[in-house]
């Protein structure tokens, strides 16, 4: 009986076997099988781990938007100073004429206005429904309406509550529809 192995060894030795096997810090990453159904899916490597890492993260979408919001800003801005100039009239209601250095400060000062205002409301909006992702630990359009809810709400609040429960029903039901949309 001493001669024979019991069953129980053979199995822990090939599980410490398998053990070693697949936690090994040196394998080669090319020998790993990954089940796919259109062609073959690679691995990722460390790098490419950290970079979708800070691409993800809350900050990252945040300064995104941020930048996006001043751009998409400052053209809806350009575009809006150019459609509807401002006329001047003097005193005795006579128009007087703007010189391109007028014109051109004004179109400075809308087109920044603009970009500020769109660059504030895209950080805040990500960073908000970035918050309420992680927090819920779920991806879904209910995040971007809470966020919607939130945003619109922080923006009216700045002309009374009344305004504020309104501007939070309206983005809230634009972020809902926007949602629904590029989801489908």
């Amino acid at each position: 009986m001493s001669g024979t192995k019991s069953p129980d060894l053979d199995n822990d030795l090939a599980f410490d076997r398998l053990q070693r096997y697949f936690l090994d810090p040196n394998r080669p990453r090319e020998q790993i099988v990954i089940p796919s159904i259109f062609g073959r899916n690679q691995i990722k490597t460390r790098e490419e781990k950290m970079i979708e890492t800070a691409f993800e993260s809350c900050a990252f979408k945040s300064i995104f938007s941020c930048v996006v919001g001043f751009g998409l800003g400052a053209a809806i801005g350009l575009f809006t100073s150019s459609v509807n100039p401002n006329v001047p009239t003097g005193p005795n209601g006579e128009i007087k004429h703007q010189s391109a250095r007028e014109i051109l400060r004004e179109m400075k000062a809308t087109t920044g206005a603009y970009a500020k205002n769109f660059a504030l409301v895209g950080a805040m909006f990500a960073a908000t429904e970035c918050a309420i992702e992680s927090s819920r630990g779920v991806t879904d359009w209910k995040n971007g309406t809470y966020a919607g809810a939130a945003t619109g709400g922080l923006i009216g609040l700045r002309a009374g509550v009344k305004a504020g429960v309104i501007g939070a029903a309206g983005f809230a039901a634009f972020s809902t529809v926007i949602d629904y949309y590029m989801r489908h």
